[in-house]
């Protein structure tokens, strides 16, 4: 881990260390809801990106953190958020969504925003796979 790397700090000893995973703004942990959670090339297994926001501060932060104090945070009951990207996948409700099939959605603009351009449209179609929760929830992603 490089100590020029966003995210890491110095210990004083010249070893690199990463920020802790809490809000910056008001300094708890109690209100984060974490968003993402991915791997680190190069970097120790024990050590991720994490990205989460403050529900009470409506800050967001993304940078590396350690396993552990991500388990804490996530270990809590009070746990909550929309969809959680762990490594890859889309989870909520602390499961992982399955894929439930693909759709084509079409996207429409008017080629210009002067004067009449009259019924000329620009359309751009595009394809999305849909993941649904064993919940309901459902949410579509471009393929």
């Amino acid at each position: 881990m490089s100590l020029r790397s966003p995210g890491f700090r110095s210990d004083g000893a010249g070893e690199a260390r990463v920020l802790p995973v809490t809000c910056r703004r008001c300094g708890s942990d109690r209100h984060l809801i974490i968003r993402s959670v991915t791997d680190i090339p190069d970097c120790p297994t024990d050590v991720v990106m994490v990205a989460y926001t403050c529900s009470r501060c409506r800050l967001f932060s993304e940078h590396p953190a350690r396993v552990a104090d991500l388990s804490a945070v996530l270990g809590r009951r009070e746990q909550k958020g929309d969809v959680l990207i762990f490594g890859g996948h889309y989870m909520h409700c602390g499961q992982p969504m399955a894929k439930a099939g693909s759709e084509v959605r079409r996207l429409s603009a008017p080629l210009s925003t002067e004067g009449a351009a009259g019924d000329t449209t620009l359309d751009v179609y595009l394809s999305t796979r849909v993941l649904r929760c064993v919940c309901g929830f459902q949410m579509e992603l471009p393929e």
